[in-house]
Formats: C-alpha cells, structure tokens, sequence
C-alpha cells in the first residue's frame, strides 16, 4: 500500500467490534449452557481462529459476518479434536484457550503461525503447572506449539510478574475446572474484560485492587453480547484527527472501559481536543462516541500503572508524539518487545527512516517532537499495529509512504484502509 499527505480528514468512522471481548464472547459461549448470541463481532483473522478451534472441539458456531450463535457444550462438553489446534496469529486464542484446555479429559497440541511460536508462553506454562496442569513447549523453548495432557486440577493464587489479562485470564478461566479458589495478583491491574464476563455468564470472580479471585463450582449460563468498538482501532482515528490539520472526526460507539482508556488520557495530556458524546454506562462494557479535533499537541512521560490500559495503542502514540513539541517519553513497555514483532525495535528504525528523532530505550523510546517527517519505505513486519501506524502517520508526511505486508490488518480491521480513505474525500 502507498500512502501520500492529505489536507483533511471529516467524516464519521464505527470501528469493528473489540477483539478482545469477541474472543471471550466465542470461549465463554462455547463452555456455557444454552446460545449466546453475538451481535457487533469483528470477523478478524484473529477472532476467526477462536472460531475455529472450538469447532474443532465440537462446539456448533454460526457466523454470519459480525452476527454469530454459539450453542455452547457446557463446561465438561467440550470434545477431543481430531487435528492439532491452529491460532494463527493470535496471542489472546493461545494463552486464553490454554487455560480451558487445562482442566479437560483429553489430551491435545496447539500451535500457530512464525509470529505465535516466537511469543513467550512460560508466562502460561509456570501457573497452569503449578495448579496440576501437564503443559509444556514441544520445541523446549517456552513457546509454541503446546502440549497439553487435561488433568485434575487445584487452585493457587499466582503472583503475576507482568500485568497482562491473557496470563490473568488463562489462570481464571483454569479455575473454573480447579479444587478451591484461584486467584491472580499483578503489579498494575490489566484489561478485565475476562472478569466482566465471567460474572455476567454466571461465574463467581471478586476483584480487589489488583487481585481478581474465581470461586469454583458454578456453571456458565448463555447470555447475549453485545460487542462495542475496538478502542485499540479508535486509537488510529484518535491519532489521525490530532496530527492531521483542519482533522474532525466523529467515532461511534467505542468501549471506554477505564481499564483500556489510557490513549483517551493521554491524548488529552498532551492537549488534544477530545470529547466523549453519548456516554453510556448501563452495561458491563461502557461505552460512548468520541470526537476528535486537530490540536496542536505537546510531549509528555508515559509509564506506570496507564502502560497495561494502553499497551496496544502505544506505537501509534510514539507516531503522534512525532508531531507534538517537546520531548515524550515511554518507559515500563518491555512487553512491546514480545508482540507480534519487536514493536520498539520496529517503531524507532521506522520513524528514524522517516526523519524522526528517536531513541530506542531498554522499555521503551524517547521521542523528541516537531522533526517534520517525510515518506519512506515501511516493512509492516506483518504486525497489523504497525501497518496501521504508519498508514497515520504517512498522513502528515512529505512524498509517499509505502508499506510492504499492509494486509496484515485483516487480523484486527479488514477495512481499516477504507474507512481511512473516506475520511479524506
């Protein structure tokens, strides 16, 4: 894909559904008693891979685009696959469905693409063994493809070394099948998603401060869900509508769960105009539309506790503090290091091949503002964030901006591309 400067951006955008409620909708359905029917579902790469592995357990799932049923097995109905279990790219499929497969009565192996058998899963292995789990790394090296014997299994409560709601929730969701309670610690409290859910399909999950808590024992009864935008895909409209001058544009029907606003929060401190319109807190997930309007924007210190609420979204913020004065810094994001490519490493040689002063640091980067940027050629490492960042930041570039492996955002917004050019006609 080639991308040039534009001189506008309006117009009104409805990102696909959050990928990481369509992915606990498909795994809390399939283990649930009775439908759950799913309405705004985002048919991505990634949440298709859920799709098809449960399939392949024998849960009867219908997909039609962003409409799905899923006639779930119950917690002990789920069946032996005839093949190994294939999730593609998908980091939240691997860790989360780990967890469910822990406590089953038959024995099983997953694995997924280059990207999935280079990302680190002792964070996994460690606490699933520790509650009678028989999970290991068939190529020794703490990565896929897994090996997972079911078996008997005991509650603990793990003290969690990183803040992340896929090891949370792959512990949580093993509980369901454990002897007692389990409970998970982290040092800042990640996306809780998992624990929203949980309770609303009928689990018992207590959460204080930075501990969630399941008590065994109860059954999932189907619910129906109802999937809002992706604020991880919001993110780059948010970005566009700062950077872009005379930019105004209106996204509809976002979830604001404030364990995921942090790119709201910090927009806002480094001056953007954003407004939440229409706010609606009625239900587990809240949500509301969000404009954006171009504002002259300045640096800020991003790190702590906001890093687990935008950890996503933050190479398309190191893209925006390009164009902010003063300096920005982002620190306590070593975890960028293990998605779906080395998402520090990748940001800073890009941004420096586009004329950006910027510092790769052990957790992070320093970016150093107001360097104007020019085009040039991006490889996307076929990690969709990164696509989609630089097709922003192409957007307030001189010349062209070209990026090799752009399809790769069908694993999270298939028409991101569109829907970007929309807003520039």
């Amino acid at each position: 894909m080639i991308f040039s400067p534009v001189t506008r951006l309006r117009g009104e955008v409805k990102v696909p559904g959050d990928k990481s409620i369509s992915h606990r909708s498909v795994m809390f359905g399939s283990i649930a008693r009775g439908t759950t029917e799913i309405t705004g579902f985002l048919p991505g790469a990634d949440c298709l891979s859920t799709i098809s592995c449960f399939k392949n357990m024998g849960v009867a799932i219908e997909q039609d685009g962003e409409h799905v049923l899923v006639h779930g097995s119950g917690l002990y109905g789920l069946k032996a696959p005839e093949k190994v279990l294939d999730c593609g790219n998908s980091g939240t499929t691997t860790r989360l469905i780990s967890g469910i497969l822990a406590g089953q009565d038959f024995d099983v192996t997953l694995t997924g693409d280059a990207s999935i058998q280079k990302r680190p899963m002792r964070r996994i292995i460690d606490p699933l063994t520790q509650m009678g789990a028989s999970i290991s790394s068939i190529p020794g090296n703490g990565c896929a493809p897994l090996a997972i014997r079911g078996q008997r299994l005991h509650g603990i409560h793990y003290n969690s070394p990183v803040a992340s709601a896929q090891v949370k929730s792959a512990i949580l969701l093993a509980g369901l099948y454990a002897e007692g309670k389990t409970c998970v610690t982290e040092p800042y409290v990640s996306r809780n998603h998992s624990e929203l859910m949980l309770n609303y399909f009928g689990a018992d999950v207590q959460t204080e401060g930075t501990t969630a808590c399941l008590h065994p024992g109860k059954e999932l009864c189907a619910r129906p869900v109802n999937v809002p935008g992706d604020i991880s895909s919001a993110a780059f409209f948010l970005a566009a509508g700062l950077i872009v001058p005379h930019a105004e544009i209106l996204i509809r029907n976002v979830g604001i769960n404030p364990t995921r606003d942090g790119i709201i929060r910090v927009c806002r401190e480094m001056g953007g105009d954003i407004t939440l319109l229409n706010e609606d807190f009625h239900s587990a997930e809240p949500t509301a539309d969000i404009l954006v309007r171009h504002k002259s924007l300045h640096g800020t210190e991003i790190g702590g506790a906001i890093i687990p609420t935008l950890i996503d979204e933050l190479p398309v913020l190191a893209a925006m503090a390009c164009f902010a004065e003063g300096t920005t810094i982002i620190r306590d994001a070593a975890e960028l290091k293990v998605k779906e490519s080395n998402r520090i490493a990748v940001m800073v040689h890009h941004l420096t091949a586009m004329g950006a002063d910027v510092e790769e640091t052990e957790d992070g980067m320093i970016i150093h503002g107001g360097k104007p940027l020019h085009g040039a050629l991006i490889d996307s490492h076929l990690d969709h964030r990164i696509a989609m960042t630089f097709a922003v930041a192409a957007l307030n570039a001189e010349g062209q901006t070209e990026i090799t492996g752009a399809e790769c955002v069908n694993i999270s917004y298939p028409n991101f591309y569109q829907d970007l050019k929309k807003l520039s006609q």
